[in-house]
């Protein structure tokens, strides 16, 4: 089966191209570098063509909410455009656990228009949102960083390794299209605060974790239930220990 993943060079799309070319499959990672830009529309045609499935992992080179609002729509729509051209059957894309729950993060709003757009296409779907990955930690604490202090959201989340994600994106490529949402998730919820200190506390860095139920979290406020997913999840195996013990540490 001909495959296309958008955002095939970054963290979850060269291991969801390894696993799925591992299957036997041919498999395209598809980004700006390769000549396939989903903004610009440059080279969707052509490296669609014959495909039967599509994954959507491209992400904003900016935050900002306007920014990360014209992105997703444009990329979208573009994507979804040149994938009926082909005669795609299958469009997954990769989303967030609790995005509708938070319209004050421009960028949970920008997910969420992206799958309004992937709903009204036409083309058979499965949208997977994930919680945060174990990647992201180093990323949390310097987000809210001053000096040697980090402010951390003190609400819980239940945080996933990239390979369980990788492995749950290639199963979904090779199932039939849900037309419908699945939750991901890590092996247990814990306050996000925590686990940026047990995460700097094992890369022996001495910044200090202040927890704040009132720090910002990609622009919003979270609660005890914004990040943690619903009652029946695809659970990743690997816990953070497991996850620490084996990355190449990413931040």
């Amino acid at each position: 089966m001909k495959i296309v993943i958008i955002g095939g060079t970054g963290l979850i799309g060269s291991k969801t191209v390894e696993r799925l070319r591992n299957k036997g499959h041919e498999v395209f990672a598809a980004s700006p570098n390769g000549g396939v830009n989903t903004i610009t529309g440059e080279g969707l045609a052509e490296v669609l063509a014959g495909a039967q499935t599509v994954i959507d992992l491209a992400n904003s080179p900016s935050f900002e909410d306007k920014a990360v609002l014209e992105f997703f729509e444009t990329s979208g729509r573009n994507l979804l455009a040149a994938e009926k051209v082909a005669g795609v059957k299958h469009h997954i894309a990769l989303s967030i656990v609790g995005a509708e729950r938070l319209p004050d993060s421009g960028y949970m709003r920008a997910k969420t228009a992206q799958e309004k757009l992937i709903r009204s296409s036409g083309i058979p779907y499965t949208i997977v949102h994930s919680t945060q990955f174990f990647e992201f930690l180093g990323g949390i604490a310097q987000s809210g960083t001053v000096g040697d202090i980090t402010t951390v959201p003190s609400a819980y989340f239940q945080p996933i390794a990239s390979n369980d994600v990788a492995d749950i994106m290639t199963d979904v490529a090779l199932s039939p299209p849900l037309n419908g949402v699945i939750e991901i998730a890590g092996p247990e919820p814990i306050r996000m605060s925590e686990l940026v200190a047990r995460f700097l506390k094992a890369t022996n860095d001495p910044r200090k974790v202040t927890a704040d139920p009132h720090a910002r979290y990609f622009g919003t406020l979270l609660d005890d239930r914004s990040l943690v997913p619903s009652d029946h999840p695809r659970i990743g195996t690997t816990r953070f220990e497991d996850w620490f013990s084996h990355a190449s540490l990413h931040g």
